[in-house]
């Protein structure tokens, strides 16, 4: 019999907890998996529960965005890799969209079962690693600063809510120098995006061609001036590739550094949490030594091969 970890976190999505761990559990054993329930109890435990379980067949990652987030992490430090897949029930699920989930977990479990193996880039910022999303600047505290609450009862509208009651005044700008590539340039922006990712916030097909293993990733720089312009591209990206708006700098690479003049006013986002640091200065990179089981539905257009 095949083994299985499944690393759930009982704080994601607004269904219940024990109903959803029941229904997964029974799934797993009538595919001849012995089951290991592990739950996360605070934010880091699933990073450090898949840094010291046993080997075994799979672990599956139950949680949101930043669940998932934290067992890769745990994963890359280990000597010995294990296999990992993600089985989304978050309010978002930016990460379990793009690969073909649904909103049903046991559908979802289904096509995890059904799935193939897949080498996927993981990004790394100063070496920590993120799966689709590094952002800086306005707003990039909504995902990890919404309360609870709001998420339990609106899902993610309960975002847009919060963003909406505390949306500044004006917006806040960095200065920064930058090399991509080998060149170096410098400038002003109010938002830097670095992803590995078709979607974003909820926002299908920010980028066309996206791949997930061409040791590649997408930056993004923004230097929108008011929340009349935000609102602007938020309904011109519908019909419009972001890269052809104005006030946006792209670049695909997998060579980035970047450097703030002063200190930093507030912190990153990593895959909807929070990443504090004093450091201003940053390097991007890709690691390649994760292998997820996926489903099928999307693999031809998210890999090369």
């Amino acid at each position: 019999m095949k083994k299985c970890y499944l690393i759930y976190n009982p704080n994601s999505g607004r269904e219940k907890s024990k109903e959803i761990v029941n229904d997964v559990k029974k799934m797993l054993e009538e595919n001849s998996y012995s089951v290991i329930i592990k739950y996360t109890e605070y934010k880091g435990h699933a990073r450090e529960i898949i840094k010291l379980i046993d080997d075994c067949d799979l672990v599956i990652a139950a949680g949101g965005d930043g669940t998932f987030n934290e067992v890769i992490s745990g994963n890359i430090e280990r000597s010995n890799k294990l296999l990992i897949s993600h089985l989304p029930i978050g309010t978002t699920n930016d990460v379990g969209t793009m690969y073909g989930y649904g909103k049903n977990y046991l559908t979802n479990l289904k096509l995890l079962l059904d799935g193939v193996v897949k080498n996927v880039d993981v990004c790394l910022i100063n070496n920590r690693p993120f799966i689709y999303v590094a952002g800086y600047g306005n707003f990039m505290d909504i995902p990890y600063s919404t309360p609870r609450n709001l998420k339990r009862k609106y899902g993610r509208i309960g975002y847009f809510i919060h963003a909406i009651k505390t949306m500044p005044g004006k917006l806040k700008f960095s200065n920064i120098k930058y090399k991509i590539d080998g060149k170096e340039y410098d400038g002003r922006y109010s938002f830097i995006f670095i992803t590995n990712s078709t979607r974003v916030a909820g926002v299908d097909g920010i980028y066309q061609d996206v791949k997930l293993d061409d040791n590649k990733f997408e930056v993004l720089l923004c230097n929108i001036k008011s929340k009349a312009e935000i609102i602007k591209d938020l309904i011109l990206i519908k019909n419009k590739d972001i890269i052809n708006l104005n006030g946006f700098e792209y670049f695909r690479t997998d060579n980035f550094e970047i450097e703030f003049e002063d200190a930093l006013g507030s912190s990153w986002c990593l895959d909807g949490e929070e990443y504090s640091t004093i450091n201003n200065s940053f390097k991007f990179s890709v690691n390649k030594d994760c292998k997820i089981l996926l489903p099928k539905k999307n693999i031809e257009k998210l890999f090369v091969d």
